[in-house]
């Protein structure tokens, strides 16, 4: 059976209802024979109310003190996660990004990962439990907190797939997967079955909001196999992934990405 990293976003995961959601799929994959590292963000509106407390008590708040308080976030989460495993009869442990030895530089707010330490993530899954871990922050050399800024969930999630060798990194999310365009304008919109790095990272970089560039740049990097799919329904969502050679005819354009915020005078 494969080893898959699933990550669940903050709306996947925004109150206890959808987190018990979230913990029926992860022992469903459990169950069928999958090993499954499973990396949250803090639960939806979360990051934001920490943020707003921070600047009741100081106009500009040090960026050190930012990471400690906005990680904890995080922490809740992996938890609550956990405790809807356990509950379920699916033995899980969860770790905070410093337990798991996510290292990265100390540029504070925007950390860069530098190494991570799978030794405990391996243990745990030879002993048939759920790893579930909190994205979006490591730790620096100094035993300081960090958090990897933008899309830094996907980034974990990503980077802790490589670091095991994962078959698949599974993002769920609140859309079934990449479209051709956004369906929420355009409704003859249709769903991507496959798409590669490349053109995952054009999507992203013109405005398509599925994915973060750097998580994409990550993946692509390391060569591990991204999948988009909805935490809301089932589907096969969409697979990012290299070009496959032996498809000699794919279409020019795979998908149109636009930003509602930007005008254009000519």
């Amino acid at each position: 059976m494969a080893l898959l990293v699933q990550k669940f976003g903050g709306t996947s995961v925004g109150t206890t209802e959808r987190i018990e959601a979230v913990a029926d799929k992860v022992c469903r994959f459990r169950k069928e024979g999958h090993d499954v590292v499973v990396v949250v963000s803090a639960m939806s509106g979360e990051t934001n109310r920490l943020i707003a407390l921070a600047n009741d008590i100081m106009d500009e708040p040090t960026p050190r003190e930012m990471d400690v308080l906005v990680s904890t976030g995080e922490q809740v989460t992996i938890a609550l996660l956990s405790m809807a495993l356990q509950k379920r009869g699916c033995d899980a442990r969860s770790y905070t990004g410093s337990q798991v030895r996510i290292l990265t530089d100390s540029s504070h707010t925007k950390a860069r990962i530098k190494q991570i330490d799978e030794q405990r993530m391996r243990e745990d899954l030879d002993a048939g439990r759920v790893v579930v871990v909190a994205g979006f922050q490591g730790i620096d050399d100094n035993g300081n907190i960090t958090t990897l800024g933008r899309g830094g969930s996907d980034t974990t999630a990503v980077a802790l797939a490589a670091a095991l060798k994962a078959d698949e990194c599974q993002i769920y999310t609140d859309v079934d997967g990449v479209y051709t365009t956004d369906p929420r304008v355009v409704d003859s919109a249709r769903r991507l079955e496959r798409i590669t790095f490349e053109e995952m990272l054009e999507m992203a970089s013109l405005g398509s909001k599925v994915l973060q560039i750097r998580s994409v740049e990550f993946a692509g990097k390391y060569n591990v196999p991204l999948r988009v799919l909805s935490s809301f329904q089932e589907g096969e969502g969409t697979l990012i992934t290299f070009e496959d050679e032996n498809a000699m005819e794919q279409p020019v354009v795979s998908g149109i990405a636009f930003n509602r915020d930007e005008a254009k005078l000519t």
